[in-house]
């Protein structure tokens, strides 16, 4: 009896890049940087009356995303 068999590929190869800029470079003038090539997302852990959470905000696409991750998240 024939048996198909196909071997895993794996790409992981990143398909982003991570910029980190100092203080100065964003607060340099208006807008962001220009070393920042495609589009910028900020991201912060945040504390509420709900418990804590997690939030997502990409200015040029004009999307946010806020994520409750409950009283006790261990997230650092």
């Amino acid at each position: 009896m024939r048996v198909d068999f196909m071997r895993p590929v794996y790409n992981l190869e990143p398909k982003y890049r991570v910029t980190m800029l100092a203080r100065q470079e964003w607060t340099r003038s208006p807008g962001t940087p220009s070393a920042v090539k495609g589009l910028a997302w900020y991201t912060d852990g945040s504390r509420t009356a709900e418990g804590t959470g997690a939030g997502v905000y990409g200015q040029s696409v004009n999307r946010r995303l806020s994520i409750p991750l409950g009283k006790h998240a261990t997230v650092f």
